[in-house]
């Protein structure tokens, strides 16, 4: 099955993906493609910049290029999560397999500024009027290359709600992996 995680930034995520991981989930990132394209540039992979990059790639290669690009090293059968969704066409992409769900990882902005800063990540907001200017420039777009993270979500199957702690997080995962095991199973049999 494929597990596609959507979601605005410092939502849990990574936390998310993780933990599927170590459930046997192999792990792939949409956005490797767009970190590969900056290093082929030049160019250091800064927030900012993972923007523009994958602005120009799907604007060269379409608004789910990023999403064919991944679901052509994913054998059929195999267990994955794929993180990085950001606009309709990469969700449209991932759904020609009957096995993809998509969820949402949702979390408060307050929330999520204060994960942010406690990760101190390269080319992440350093204020909260930085966290939410750089926010407001993946929600919505009329660019189909651009981030689209409204659409995006409006599009899940699934919102797992992280505005607790890690403990949390991970029960609530615990007890709707056996639920997504069955849909993406029921998925496969329409096909």
């Amino acid at each position: 099955m494929i597990i596609g995680l959507t979601g605005r930034n410092a939502s849990g995520k990574g936390t998310v993906a993780d933990w599927l991981v170590a459930r046997g989930f192999r792990y792939q990132s949409l956005s490797d493609a767009i970190r590969t394209w900056l290093r082929e540039q030049g160019i250091e992979p800064s927030r900012d910049a993972m923007i523009a990059g994958g602005r120009a790639l799907r604007g060269e290669g379409g608004p789910g290029i990023l999403a064919v690009r991944t679901l052509a090293g994913i054998a059929p059968g195999e267990d994955v999560v794929v993180d990085s969704i950001r606009t309709p066409a990469e969700v449209l992409a991932l759904r020609q397999r009957d096995d993809f769900l998509l969820l949402e990882v949702f979390a408060d902005e307050r929330v999520r500024y204060q994960r942010l800063a406690a990760r101190a990540r390269a080319g992440d907001a350093t204020s909260f009027d930085e966290f939410r200017r750089q926010e407001h420039a993946e929600l919505q777009s009329g660019d189909q290359a651009a981030q689209q993270l409204v659409a995006t979500a409006a599009l899940s199957d699934v919102v797992v709600p992280n505005d607790g702690n890690r403990a949390e997080l991970e029960a609530r995962l615990e007890s709707l992996l056996p639920e997504l095991r069955t849909s993406a199973a029921d998925g496969r049999k329409r096909a």
